[in-house]
């Protein structure tokens, strides 16, 4: 069984992780996994590339991730952010550890010589492991893409960084609109549109609809894939009981003026969605008016691995019961 994946950053890992267990116990095997990665974070920091999404896929899935933050590594130390900081380097609020640094050193290195970011990724994956596992890792596209927040100050429109608001504003100034600079100029990466229409099954996991998967769904050819393709696609709600499951998937919705309800996400994916799996908090809440997706529900907060497994089995079985 082929199942591709679209994901963001710590929801998404934590999921497919789960997802991966779920499949090692299945008897119905082999299983392929294709993530399409969101890149649409990504920022270039000290000189480097960081591409924040794709690298917690990397370290969820290769058993490196630190565990309590669900981004950046296990056993961290910072000394050279820390030296960085004396000499007055900025930006601070972005703090990378050093096992951390050496994956955007490589990264950034091998896109100097000339490598695309797929090549790339497909290396860093390699040393993660993923293809021992049956996974693909890939980035939505190969073209430097960037996520900028429209904010007021002072009277005046201005836009900073995605990461910025989120991580050294908590996302607590209004935010206007949202503009991915370069998705206008993106092409798909190599594979991306042929995972999508080959596979059995296609999941989005619990990643932030609007600045995640909104994002992937802006490259070109994205979202014309996921309407055409014969495999059923199933989402898993990020949202239970009126409130995301961590983040700011709350202020990103009220951007769009949508409120934060499982429904509401539903919403933005209802041109193409066949299954959406809900918490038992959301069971009652109907669909938006013209979604023709098939609702299901059970707990979906992912407490640890095992309960991470249990929601992907059951959006992988929703997806197969549709398929029949």
């Amino acid at each position: 069984m082929h199942i591709t994946a679209l994901a963001g950053g710590v929801g998404g890992a934590r999921f497919l992780r789960g997802l991966r267990r779920h499949l090692d116990q299945r008897d119905d095997g082999p299983h392929e996994l294709t993530i399409v990665g969101n890149t649409g974070d990504d920022i270039s920091l000290f000189g480097l590339r960081v591409c924040p999404d794709l690298d917690t896929l990397l370290y969820t899935l290769g058993g490196g991730v630190h565990e309590g933050q669900g981004w950046g590594r296990a056993d961290e130390s910072f000394a050279v952010q820390d030296e960085l900081q004396a000499y007055g380097a900025t930006p601070q609020w972005f703090r990378l550890g050093d096992r951390d640094f050496g994956t955007h050193v490589a990264r950034s290195q091998w896109l100097a010589q000339g490598q695309t970011l797929s090549q790339v990724t497909a290396r860093l994956a390699a040393r993660w492991g993923l293809p021992d596992q049956g996974v693909r890792l890939l980035p939505m596209t190969d073209v430097p893409v960037e996520t900028h927040v429209v904010i007021e100050r002072d009277g005046q429109e201005q836009a900073i960084h995605f990461q910025e608001w989120w991580v050294r504003h908590q996302a607590a100034i209004p935010a206007r609109r949202f503009v991915v600079a370069g998705l206008d100029r993106a092409a798909a990466a190599p594979g991306v549109l042929d995972a999508l229409r080959s596979a059995d099954v296609v999941l989005l996991p619990p990643s932030n609809p609007v600045v995640s998967i909104g994002v992937i769904l802006g490259v070109p050819g994205v979202r014309d894939a996921l309407r055409g393709t014969t495999a059923p696609v199933v989402g898993v709600s990020p949202i239970i009981g009126g409130a995301p499951v961590r983040g700011h998937a709350d202020a990103c919705l009220a951007v769009l003026d949508l409120e934060p309800s499982a429904a509401a996400v539903a919403g933005l994916y209802a041109d193409f969605l066949d299954g959406w799996l809900v918490d038992d908090a959301d069971a009652d809440d109907p669909l938006p008016r013209g979604s023709r997706a098939t609702s299901a529900h059970m707990p979906i907060l992912m407490r640890d691995i095992d309960h991470a497994a249990k929601i992907a089995g059951g959006a992988l079985d929703l997806a197969l019961g549709l398929a029949r």
